[in-house]
């Protein structure tokens, strides 16, 4: 699950972050030309060093450009990353320069955090259960004590940086109702999950957010 992929495949070979954007802003820009609005968001996967999304966001920043003039239309569009390893949001700070907005991919920041992959955890996780080391599946009830407080971090970071950066998860923790919870409570603006979890992240956000009121009122 680490190594040799993310922005660190673009940064080895940045002619497949051209091809990938090239694709993103020519889809764009056919859309927009039927009369559809559209705001792509352009994620970078894998940061931990701002060097390394600057590196791709100038690639990216090149091939909208290059886009637009042959196309001849302007496209609205952002660049963000996500926060998938511990170093990314100890220094969200820096990173928050260059991103315009982060989604937490909690499932990579799980395995980075707690060095856990989530291909072998299946050999010892029912004794890490019975002994209570594990409470939960970490893969499928967010760790809000340790991944959590590196999502508190980095949300701090981000926003003392740009307090009006855009804040959202990606992973399967985005339908799961205890951890959505937590993504309310800590001032995420929206989850992403697979399309059957979609309901029950539904309700979880409306559960947050009606508790959060009730709280207010007391």
């Amino acid at each position: 699950m680490l190594g040799h992929r993310g922005c660190r495949l673009g940064i080895a070979y940045p002619e497949i972050t051209e091809t990938q954007a090239r694709a993103i802003f020519e889809a764009a820009a056919a859309v927009q030309k039927k009369g559809i609005k559209v705001k792509p968001e352009v994620m970078v996967p894998l940061v931990g060093f701002k060097r390394e999304l600057d590196l791709q966001v100038e690639v990216i920043h090149r091939v909208a450009a290059e886009v637009q003039k042959e196309q001849k239309i302007k496209i609205a569009y952002s660049v963000g990353t996500m926060i998938e390893v511990p170093r990314g949001a100890l220094t969200a700070d820096e990173i928050a320069h260059t991103a315009e907005f982060f989604s937490f991919g909690t499932n990579d920041l799980t395995q980075t955090a707690l060095g856990v992959s989530r291909d072998d955890m299946g050999n010892f996780l029912g004794a890490y259960t019975e002994n209570e080391i594990f409470k939960k599946n970490p893969f499928a009830t967010l760790d809000q004590t340790g991944v959590g407080q590196l999502v508190q971090i980095a949300i701090e970071k981000g926003r003392k940086t740009r307090p009006d950066i855009k804040l959202g998860i990606c992973g399967e923790h985005g339908g799961e109702p205890e951890s959505v919870k937590f993504f309310h409570r800590v001032g995420l603006n929206y989850v992403s999950c697979s399309p059957y979890r979609v309901p029950v992240a539904r309700l979880a956000a409306a559960q947050a957010a009606i508790e959060e009121k009730r709280a207010a009122k007391k």
